[in-house]
């Protein structure tokens, strides 16, 4: 047997025989082993269908690929996956489904996703089982359809092996060693013995120097043989099978074609065709997450027993929308594991903390995802990183802080908003409030509607304190829902008066040692700061693109305190002591690393009278000129005393306005809450939160990390060429200047509708042809009109470009702006005192 191969990818489903043909066919020596029979896990029990429908951008992309490498793969194997492209129904019945599905359609449009809208008389026209009269419409994929689970993985694991992969069963991976360059895999022979699959005591080594997890059903497993995290867990899902539909056979038998998978979404249920009767998929509530530690040796193929009770309001609704059901029997039923993560989306990508391993795991439509996921996954291995940014699904985006009962309470939570309405604006309760600020109770008590971040309590807007007893303050809406005007009233203090906002999420680290100087001019863009002095800048992949946006503050010549996007913090710690690691190695100085986030607060304040504010609490031997230009100039930081807290303060502002970052040790944060609350409610201070700061940035055209700034852009694409210093070498410059300008980001002003704004998700088009996407969108209380930021074709960046940007399925005239079109010399912000 093979005992050394350049990747070992462990686990023999859908997934991990897509990611091996992928390799294998990257030209990668492959290996893969799986504990049991190839489809044993959950892929056996899949129903198989191939959902193009997604709101996110890569897994969009992912399922994309995913469906025309299937429909291929037997003329590139001989082998036929038992695909069938029927199309794909989803049905909406109310208005707010069908805004839903014109806001994906922007994503698909972006993608180059095929689908159609239809009314309520054209599908009963199509297809006159499906009752209609009380649809709104529907989204039409015909391209979408259904595959065999079992037939798709062997013509992948085919395809694997003529590209020169080898495939072992039943042997199951006990420990992992990682030497320094290479992991040490101890592998065991498993064996069939009554019915069960039991060690067979055979023990041997397998050495690999690249290893992929896709584990499926058995993630907890591989997380604790790691030492690391994976928010994977199995959540139950049921579907029945019916019997025979004579109403179904009398249309097909009329020669009519088979039905699209259906979806009523409103209904919570999946519906397709099945040898002349019906396979209904539920998503009910209730669903419970199983396998929280471990699969028990003796569960292999099996399935729970099924608990009609817990569908029945799925089953109804299914014979309502199928009435020709209502007399067919059930024939078959399963109730299978099925992994999901906090979000819903898959983990794909690098293991934290570990090196060159990589994980594949949580996927909650595996079938759809396999073939797109290999591909992708093997584009991060072989070249770098792939042509899409990937970030979305990096296993790093889950903090340390989860454990075992978040991930379960929230996989079930995930799975039964599988079709519930996804908002932009979605903010799901379950596990919250969880990690929250010293003043959250504070922020709450004077009306602040949270979000989360990172596990983080931020709030997303204040609401009225005396709300009436109807007034619905989580009230979503693909348009501008309940909270919008008073978001815009908080964007109107900050430009008018003072706004406070609580920033205390953003990851921090600190930065420091003899080497510290050396290693961060290396890490990063820009040229570092002088002590006493911030800068923004940016670390890239080894390919250019950008990594991590980061404030620097340089406290001493080899001392410096990072600040970086508060969703990323675990993504950019593992980053930077990668990062330390490879410096060292290349013989440079010591650097140490420390995660500090949890040890400050931090609030931003910002806004004409922001000065004013902080002066009245400022203790200095000048009060007076203490926040001036000349003792206190723009970009630079300073400790001070506000009353009794001593803060480290920045003078900058997200927002575009005169302002500074507090940051204060955490356990004071009340008392600083207090004093500037205080201070600043005679001078207008307002509490502000992060939808509105979300509309001031864009009028700055102040890049945001996860929208315009992530891996398949670089900073000059960006726009960023001043954080950029050509002058010094740093990690991946020649990668990024090898690219070249493929496409720039740009600041868009919007003729929109009256009652919606973009959510960042929308296409740009010329001449009727897409030239582009937003990455951002809002409203703009400068302008008066909808805002967006994204990117579109180099040639039509110019200030003054007339395009269209298409919002909920028309079509709206829009214009580049300059960048930063509010107070583009920042004189406001520079403002004296």
């Amino acid at each position: 047997m093979k005992t050394q191969t350049k990747v070992l990818v462990v686990g023999g489903g859908a997934v991990g025989c897509g990611i091996a043909l992928a390799l294998a066919k990257a030209g990668w020596e492959t290996m893969l082993v799986e504990r049991d029979e190839l489809t044993a896990g959950s892929t056996w029990h899949a129903a198989g269908l191939l959902p193009l429908f997604n709101m996110g951008y890569a897994t969009g992309h992912i399922h994309d690929f995913s469906v025309k490498l299937y429909a291929g793969l037997e003329a590139e194997t001989g082998l036929n996956a038992g695909f069938t492209r029927c199309g794909n129904l989803r049905m909406a019945q109310t208005d707010a489904r069908m805004d839903e599905y014109k806001l994906y359609s922007s994503t698909a449009e972006t993608i180059g996703i095929e689908h159609q809208f239809l009314t309520p008389a054209q599908i009963r026209e199509r297809w006159p089982l499906v009752r209609t009269e009380d649809l709104k419409g529907a989204l039409f994929h015909p391209t979408d359809g259904y595959i065999n689970p079992a037939d798709v993985t062997q013509a992948m694991a085919k395809g694997a092996r003529m590209a020169g992969a080898v495939i072992e069963r039943r042997v199951q991976v006990n420990a992992y060693r990682w030497t320094g360059s290479e992991w040490i895999v101890e592998c065991e022979r498993m064996v069939e013995k009554g019915g069960n699959l039991v060690p067979s005591g055979e023990i041997f080594e397998i050495r690999a120097e690249h290893v992929v997890t896709a584990t499926g059903n058995h993630a907890q497993r591989t997380a604790r043989l790691l030492g690391i995290k994976i928010p994977a867990i199995p959540v139950e899902h049921q579907y029945i099978v019916t019997e025979p539909d004579p109403a179904l056979a009398a249309w097909r038998a009329e020669g009519n074609p088979e039905h699209p998978v259906l979806r009523d979404a409103d209904a919570k249920w999946y519906v397709r065709e099945e040898r002349g009767g019906w396979i209904l998929g539920p998503y009910e509530k209730n669903a419970p997450a199983r396998f929280l530690y471990d699969v028990p040796d003796s569960f292999r193929a099996d399935l729970f027993p099924l608990d009609l009770e817990r569908i029945e309001e799925e089953y109804m609704s299914f014979i309502h929308r199928i009435p020709t059901s209502e007399t067919v029997g059930l024939k078959d039923d399963f109730n299978g594991p099925i992994c999901y993560t906090p979000d819903g989306n898959p983990l794909v990508g690098p293991a934290p903390g570990l090196r060159n391993m990589w994980l594949a795991e949580g996927f909650s439509f595996g079938i759809t995802a396999a073939g797109g996921t290999g591909h992708y996954l093997a584009q991060m291995m072989t070249e770098g990183e792939a042509e899409i940014d990937m970030a979305a699904l990096d296993p790093r985006r889950f903090g340390s802080w989860m454990t075992t009962e978040y991930a379960a309470r929230k996989n079930e939570e995930c799975y039964d908003h599988v079709f519930i309405l996804h908002h932009p604006d979605e903010e799901r309760p379950a596990c919250r409030p969880l990690r929250t600020s010293p003043a959250y109770d504070r922020q709450k008590s004077r009306g602040a509607q949270f979000g989360q971040v990172n596990g983080w309590e931020r709030p997303n807007y204040f609401g009225p304190v005396d709300a009436p007893e109807n007034f619905d303050h989580d009230a979503r809406s693909f348009r501008r829902g309940g909270w919008w005007q008073y978001a815009r009233a908080e964007a109107e203090a900050v430009r008018n008066a003072a706004g406070l906002i609580d920033a205390t999420a953003f990851a921090k680290h600190r930065v420091s040692g003899p080497g510290a100087t050396a290693f961060l001019d290396w890490f990063t863009t820009n040229k570092l700061p002088k002590v006493g002095r911030i800068n923004l800048t940016y670390a890239l992949t080894e390919t250019g693109t950008t990594r991590t946006e980061y404030t620097i503050v340089r406290r001493a010549e080899d001392d410096y305190y990072l600040v970086s996007a508060g969703a990323w913090a675990d993504y950019d710690r593992d980053n930077l002591l990668k990062s330390v690691q490879d410096f060292m190695a290349a013989g440079g100085d010591f650097v140490s690393v420390q995660d500090v986030t949890t040890q400050w607060g931090v609030f931003a304040i910002a806004g004409p009278a922001s000065r004013d504010v902080l002066a009245r609490l400022i203790r200095d031997a000048d009060p007076a000129t203490a926040l001036s230009n000349k003792r206190f100039p723009w970009l630079s930081a300073k400790d001070i005393e506000l009353g009794m807290v001593p803060v480290m303060a920045i003078r900058v502002a997200y927002t575009g306005e005169l302002g500074w970052e507090l940051h204060h040790p955490i356990e004071m944060q009340n008392h600083l809450f207090d004093r500037l609350m205080e201070a600043g409610e005679p001078l207008g201070l307002k509490l502000v939160g992060a939808r509105a700061q979300n509309w001031l940035r864009q009028e700055k055209s102040y890049r945001a990390f996860g929208t315009e700034l992530g891996r398949d852009a670089t900073p000059l694409e960006a726009g960023l060429d001043r954080f950029v210093d050509l002058d010094k070498d740093f990690r991946g410059k020649q990668a990024m200047l090898d690219k070249g300008i493929r496409s720039a980001c740009v600041t868009l002003l919007i003729d929109g509708p009256a009652d919606a704004d973009p959510w960042g998700r929308e296409g740009v088009f010329l001449d009727g042809k897409r030239v582009g996407r937003l990455t951002s969108g809002g409203y703009s209380v400068a302008f008066g009109k909808q805002i967006g930021m994204g990117y579109v074709r180099p040639d039509l960046a110019a200030a003054g470009t007339r395009v269209k940007v298409r919002m909920l399925g028309d079509l709206y005239d829009a214009e580049v702006t300059e960048d930063s079109p509010y107070d583009p010399g920042n004189e406001r912000i520079r403002q004296n005192g």
